[in-house]
């Protein structure tokens, strides 16, 4: 995900590990990006795997709510013996 120029951004203030920060600026010199551009991905990542989520689980839930027809009107066509023959 491409943060595009037309996105209002606000700053904020991050406090982390020292060795923690050491190790995320040397990633950033890695990949040829900024410390800001890299956590800004990893962040959009997180909110884009949550809401993804939250979308399949809201049609889940719709699908138990509302389930497909099987075609049975809802009565079982064959007997416990049927399906136990050998």
């Amino acid at each position: 995900m491409k943060n595009n120029s037309t996105t209002e951004t606000q700053n904020i203030t991050l406090a982390l590990p020292k060795d923690v920060l050491r190790k995320v600026k040397r990633l950033a010199v890695e990949k040829e990006t900024s410390v800001s551009r890299l956590l800004t991905e990893a962040l959009q990542e997180i909110v884009h795997r949550e809401d993804a989520y939250a979308e399949a689980r809201g049609r889940a839930l719709e699908a138990m709510e509302h389930p497909a027809s099987l075609g049975t009107g809802g009565r079982a066509r064959w007997t416990r013996q049927d399906l136990h023959e050998r």
